[in-house]
Formats: C-alpha cells, structure tokens, sequence
C-alpha cells in the first residue's frame, strides 16, 4: 500500500529540504537540464532568491516517505517585474500589483516515476487552498504538457513573456481564486 502526505512549509523549512527539492528538479527535468536555464544550479539561484520572500509559500508530497513532487509560490508585490515585457495581453489593468492581488505559483514539480497519477493535482489545489488574493499567475512553456492540464484545471493564457534572459518564452496564465475556491469547497 502506498502511503503519501501532502504538507504547507514556510521559508524557514527550505534549507532543511532544498537538497531533496533541487533533486525533484533534477528529475522531473531532465531533458531539460541541457539549457542553462534548467541547470541545477540556475534552479537553486531561483530558489534561493524566491525564499526571501516573507510571502513564499511551498507543499510537498511524499510517497512512502521520498519526497516525489512540491509546488512553491508567493504573492507579488506592488513593485513586481513578474509582467515585464508581457506580450500579446489585451486587459490594460492585468498588469497592476497591489502586494495583495495576484500570487505567482512558481513551480510544480513531480519526479518522473510518479507523474500521471493526480499528485501534481493535489500539490496545486493544496498550494492555492485558503490564499486570500483575488488570482494566480504561473508562466508554462507551449510545448509542456502541463498546459493543458491548467487550461482543463480554470487557468487562462493572457499573454507571453521572457522573464530572463537565457529562459524560454513562456505562455503567461491566470486563475480567478474566487472561481477556484468555489469549485474546490
């Protein structure tokens, strides 16, 4: 029988788990790993930068004690580069920040071995259970099949960004919370 939990950290809980969380990365990218942006170590400087945020948020998921998959995010703040250079958007107002509007769901990773059995479902509507802003936001590759999986889950796309230089141009997506926590209550 399989055993798995799904538990909220802080981050103040990452340094005792970025070496687990940075191998999920390793493993659930693999073939990506060969594009600087993918790197392991261009994965722990995000990760090392978003945990400085008082906001972040992150939920992992052990299987029979492994940690197979997380999901980590924070609100944005008023002064946020999250929107620069966004292309294509046709809502003049998608681009204002509060410190209190949108939360950026940054990642959601599950090893390879485990995809395809609802984990990365769980991990996201655990992660965005309960958060008081008025939408989501995350960034998603055209050719990654998880774009579909967000599209099927309420996410749409409003435009397209390059958030860094050595990164892929990325589908930009909002949730509306206030229609996600109706459908998960």
């Amino acid at each position: 029988m399989t055993y798995w939990t799904v538990a909220h950290h802080g981050p103040e809980a990452v340094p005792d788990l970025r070496a687990q969380l940075i191998d999920v990365h390793v493993d659930a990218r693999s073939d990506l790993l060969d594009q600087d942006f993918y790197t392991a170590e261009r994965f722990a400087q995000r990760l090392d930068a978003y945990v400085k945020d008082p906001t972040f948020a992150l939920v992992t998921m052990t299987v029979d004690q492994v940690l197979v998959g997380y999901a980590f995010g924070g609100t944005l703040s008023a002064s946020t580069r999250w929107w620069k250079g966004l292309r294509d958007a046709t809502d003049p107002d998608l681009t204002r920040e509060t410190g209190t509007r949108t939360f950026a769901f940054r990642e959601l990773l599950v090893r390879k071995a485990h995809q395809r059995r609802g984990y990365a479902h769980a991990l996201h509507d655990k992660l965005l259970a309960g958060r008081p802003e008025e939408r989501a936001t995350l960034l998603v590759r055209r050719d990654n099949p998880a774009r579909e999986l967000y599209l099927r889950w309420g996410w749409k796309v409003v435009g397209k960004v390059q958030p860094f230089p050595d990164s892929p141009v990325f589908d930009s997506m909002v949730l509306d919370l206030g229609i996600f926590r109706r459908r998960t209550d």
